[in-house]
This record gives structure tokens, sequence and C-alpha cells, in this order.
């Protein structure tokens, strides 16, 4: 059973603590959620098998809950781990990059992919979604409990501009369909040729000069000139 923080605690200073994985070993979908929960006394401080027992310590401390070991059933601690690829295996699907929450893995369809060891957090949520098999999960040398300070910072930095890539792409996507579904607007009618100004012209000419002619021809029978 969780236990609610003993002094006011905000969600950016227990994400601080967090190691940015986004493993979701906690049961909550990425690092934040989890601090949210943690904020709210919704959730326990021992779910972060990546932050180690170092992890429930820090957070102890900043919420002045009781230190917990893990639970004898949740994830435990381990080494950190990186994923590699089989390239002689790899197909190309692109199924890892989609789910790499730090977009560590590069790669094309129908191309091999490869992780960025640099950026890889260890979290291993790139191994299930592969259809072949051609992802494991191997040890760091030296073994490394968790990410330090300067690489969770890069970690989160790295979640946040995917998080902000997707949503953009997301948006763009929706306008395009929304362009597709709209009907296209209906051709404007067409104006009416203008008149030929010139023949215009010729025929007010011509017809004032047979109102004028009728009307001599009129005069000269009456004996009236004009």
């Amino acid at each position: 059973m969780s236990q609610p923080a003993k002094h006011p605690v905000s969600v950016d200073d227990i994400d601080a603590i967090l190691p940015q994985t986004q493993c979701r070993q906690c049961g909550y979908d990425g690092c934040r959620p989890y601090a949210e929960a943690m904020a709210r006394g919704e959730a326990d401080i021992n779910r972060c098998p990546p932050g180690g027992e170092t992890g429930i310590e820090r957070l102890a401390a900043l919420t002045g809950r009781t230190f917990r070991i893990f639970e004898a059933d949740a994830p435990q601690p381990k080494p950190r781990e990186l994923a590699l690829v089989d390239e002689e295996n790899c197909i190309g699907c692109t199924l890892c990059i989609q789910a790499c929450p730090v977009d560590a893995i590069l790669g094309a369809a129908k191309s091999m992919h490869t992780v960025i060891n640099d950026e890889c957090t260890g979290c291993g949520l790139c191994v299930a979604p592969c259809p072949v098999d051609a992802i494991a999960m191997v040890p760091i040398e030296p073994a490394t409990m968790g990410l330090s300070a300067e690489r969770s910072a890069l970690a989160r930095r790295r979640y946040q501009f995917r998080l902000a890539r997707q949503e953009r792409e997301r948006i763009e996507k929706a306008a395009r369909l929304a362009a597709r579904a709209t009907p296209p607007a209906a051709a404007a009618p067409q104006a009416a040729p203008q008149a030929n100004t010139l023949d215009e012209q010729k025929k007010a000419v011509i017809a004032a000069a047979m109102r004028r002619a009728a009307e001599l021809q009129s005069a000269r029978k009456t004996g009236d000139p004009k």
C-alpha cells in the first residue's frame, strides 16, 4: 500500500530522481506518469528497478516516506544493459524504432537497424516487438547500476523531443486527412465574354446614320429641310 508524502513534493522534484529509462517496469507509462502517481500518494517509492535501492533511498529522503525494498514478486534491479541488433537476422521492419522511447535506434524500412549505444537507456522495450527475435539485451562492461545524472538528463531531453515530434506528426497527419476529406471548392462561373467594343461602336455609328437619313428623307417629303 502506498504512503502519502509527509510534506508537499513537486512532480518535477520526484521526476528528477528517476533514471528516465521510460522502461514501464513500475507499471506506469514512463517515468513522468510514475512521478505524478507518487506525488498524488498513489504509488510506492520502490517500483523503479533501474533506480535501484539508491533511488528508493533518495525518494524516501525527498518525500519523507519509509524506505522499502523491492517487492519479491516485482521486477528487481540488475546491472545496466544495452540493446544489440543481430545484423544477420534483422529484416528492417522498423517496429523496434517505433518502440524506442528515446529514438536510440537508427534504420529504415527493409534496411538493417542499429542501436546508438550512447543514447540507449536499456529499457528493453524494443525486444518484444521484434518479429524475428533479432534484438538482445546485453550487460555493459564494467557492470553499472542505473544511469548517471548526465545520462538521465540526456534521456529526458530525447524522450521529450520524441513526444514533441510525434505530436507534430499527428497534427500534420490530421491536417492532411482533413484536406483530403474537404470537397474541392466549386469553380467560379466564367465571366461572359466581353463584347467586341469596336464592333459595337460601328453598329452605333451605322444606326445613327440610318436615323439621320430617315429624318432627312421625311423632311424632304414635308418640305421642311433640316
